[in-house]
């Protein structure tokens, strides 16, 4: 999650080295053909046209070509390395499974180019889709939001940001930018850019360089979500859980740098941008603030904290509930209590915790004011 300028700083470095005939550290080594080519050729000059055409050339072999998606998968797992635990696998798979039916509701092309991913072996909480939807999960992801619905929402923002190709777009205007000017007087053979990308496409695959990206990806998360079991106000939520974790540390944690990297918008800004959808999705009839939900412009509940979750967090999957309720038109059937939950029509609404209201209470206050 590194800002473009450190992006930009490690390339021209890579540049050099490949244009030096030195290894790269990461990604496709260069080849001695290439290396050697590129020796005898500095000094010499090159048009930015081809340049252009051979980044073109490569982000296509890696985006679009079962051999290059399989390389960049790879050389992902070899980097990252690959985390054997079952339960975080499993439910990674039950995600991608659920989600990819999400996506495919609404943009059928997710079928041309499936997912290829994996949990890494790494313990900060970060997900990473790089070109040719490679795509992966770090374990202590998995390990540290322990509800699925979060790492859901999570994993949605990482699949839009793969069906909308950003990481091939935004690398595609950096690295052309990069190269001609980091290669003035230099000619890079076809072996070297390929090379480039493939480094540039491992070490910075989530530096997208563009907060309409995020803001993008964001929203189709939600979109995607909406069309699974998962609860929709998780989105919301996982945002909440960042909101608060910068509010008690003063230091960027490893959570905080993948909720809020430099080419994120601002965390809080984030979840009142997913609020509003869940506002929208329920009909403008539900909405959360402060760990208080609102029906009808009336207060529905005040909604307890957990031991795991704040009142807040937790509001907004009761929001979630009943976005999910007006949205299928629930509303129109009574609220009842099964099993101590509260339901609208067949929607569960809220389990109350130890400090919640009584179910009974809840749901006759939800039937005057619905």
């Amino acid at each position: 999650m590194l800002k473009f300028r450190n992006l930009k700083k490690k390339f021209f470095a890579t540049v050099t080295a490949a244009s030096l005939g030195f290894s790269l550290t990461f990604g496709a080594p260069v080849t001695t053909e290439a290396a050697s080519a590129a020796g005898s050729l500095i000094g010499i000059g090159i048009q930015a046209a081809q340049v252009s055409a051979q980044i073109n050339a490569s982000i296509k072999h890696y985006n679009t070509t079962e051999e290059g998606r399989q390389e960049l998968y790879q050389a992902f797992q070899q980097k990252y390395g690959v985390s054997e635990n079952y339960q975080y696998n499993a439910a990674l798979d039950r995600i991608m499974a659920n989600l990819t039916r999400g996506v495919a509701a609404i943009d059928p092309t997710i079928k041309d180019k499936p997912y290829l991913y994996f949990v890494s072996a790494q313990n900060s909480v970060n997900a990473a889709c790089s070109m040719g939807h490679v795509m992966m999960v770090n374990a202590g992801t998995f390990e540290k939001i322990t509800n699925e619905d979060e790492i859901a929402a999570i994993v949605g923002h990482e699949m839009g940001h793969g069906q909308k190709d950003h990481v091939a777009k935004g690398q595609k205007k950096y690295l052309q930018k990069a190269v001609t000017t980091a290669v003035a007087g230099t000619a890079l053979g076809g072996g070297i850019i390929t090379s480039l990308v493939a480094d540039v496409a491992l070490v910075h695959s989530v530096a997208h360089g563009d907060r309409k990206f995020e803001s993008e990806a964001d929203l189709l998360s939600f979109d995607y979500m909406v069309h699974t079991n998962y609860n929709p106000g998780a989105c919301a939520a996982v945002m909440q859980k960042f909101v608060e974790l910068e509010e008690t540390s003063k230091k960027r944690s490893s959570m905080e740098k993948f909720f809020n990297p430099s080419d994120h918008p601002d965390s809080d800004k984030r979840r009142d941008a997913y609020v509003k959808k869940l506002y929208e999705y329920s009909g403008n009839h539900a909405t959360a603030k402060g760990g208080v939900v609102i029906v009808n412009d009336k207060i529905f509940i005040s909604v307890a904290a957990t031991d795991g979750m704040s009142s807040a967090e937790r509001s907004y999957f009761v929001l979630g509930n009943l976005a999910a309720a007006y949205h299928n038109g629930q509303n129109k059937k009574a609220a009842t209590v099964q099993n101590g939950t509260v339901l609208l029509g067949n929607q569960p609404i809220i389990t109350p915790a130890a400090n919640d209201e009584d179910a009974y209470a809840i749901a006759d206050r939800l039937n005057a004011i619905k």
